[in-house]
């Protein structure tokens, strides 16, 4: 035996400890993804006379439009409503999703 024993001994505790903090930390994180897949989200636009109402998923799944914001002849006007509205659902989603996953990981950088 080297003088002092195995020197790696000691240290495969370690990266066992970190692995296993390491897969807790994964499990948790797909835990609150399925969390955040399930959950709604609304945007609105126009002083909330366009609500879209998206899922976690990203699929869309309501769209509401106050009778006075339709107009014939501004079409364009109630278009660029709804993309406001969606994109605020959708900007909800990626926002949660950080501050979630940065609860988990300690404001740690992950791949996904």
């Amino acid at each position: 035996m080297a003088k002092g024993g195995f020197r790696g001994m000691g240290m495969g505790g370690n990266m066992n400890n970190m692995l296993a903090q390491a897969q807790k930390m994964q499990r948790q994180i797909e835990m609150t993804q399925a969390e955040i897949q399930e959950m709604r989200f609304t945007g609105t636009a126009g002083g909330e006379l366009v609500k879209v109402t998206v899922t976690g998923k990203h699929l869309l799944e309501k769209v509401e439009i106050a009778k006075e914001v339709v107009d014939p002849d501004d079409i364009e006007g109630l278009e660029d409503l709804i993309i406001a509205a969606a994109n605020q659902a959708l900007e909800q989603i990626d926002k949660t999703n950080q501050e979630k996953i940065s609860a988990i990981t300690g404001g740690l950088k992950m791949p996904f």
